[in-house]
């Protein structure tokens, strides 16, 4: 059997190690061993990374609203379980350019957070709005049954107690839910 040369496939495969590898210190740049060595341990930190900086800038975020807080006098957890209460969603990292960029509005959050914490503030609009949005969509739900298929049409005369639902066409099925 005659000898196969790895060739250029070879050459361009530790080209690319080493391309990959530059600006590492030492032999890590120059030799391909040791260059491929380093670059598959880079690849691991790169993933594990990624993912702690996540965890790092969320850090962060809290320790910016907590000293916004503690100059209005209160507590970190005290201010995010006040602004739960009012019905505010603002993510962290938010809050914590708030509380950098516009000290001002952030001192109106945190007496919004106080009020909701004493009980002063009345049950967020946002709840009431999603009731009037569900009761919508329950009366736009019984004006398209046509839309709805036969097994959903039984399922919901099912539910309400019409007799004899199993074995009604859609038509029917229709009429006795209206």
């Amino acid at each position: 059997m005659t000898r196969v040369k790895g060739g250029s496939v070879a050459k361009n495969r530790r080209r690319k190690v080493l391309k990959q590898a530059k600006g590492y210190f030492g032999s890590k740049h120059r030799l391909f061993k040791t260059a491929q060595e380093q670059v598959f341990h880079s690849g691991k930190y790169a993933y594990r990374d990624r993912k702690q900086n996540k965890r790092n800038f969320r850090k962060l975020w809290i320790t910016r609203i907590n000293a916004g807080c503690r100059e209005n006098g209160i507590s970190y957890s005290k201010f995010i379980d006040g602004l739960n209460k009012a019905g505010i969603l603002i993510n962290r990292k938010m809050l914590s350019e708030i509380a950098i960029n516009d000290p001002k509005a952030f001192t109106d959050l945190v007496k919004t957070a106080n009020d909701a914490l004493n009980g002063k503030v009345a049950a967020p609009k946002e709840e009431k709005a999603t009731k009037e949005v569900k009761a919508e969509t329950k009366a736009s739900a019984k004006k398209d049954l046509s839309k709805k298929t036969v097994a959903e049409l039984k399922e919901m005369a099912k539910e309400k107690g019409v007799s004899g639902y199993s074995t009604m066409k859609k038509d029917e099925l229709l009429k006795a839910l209206n």
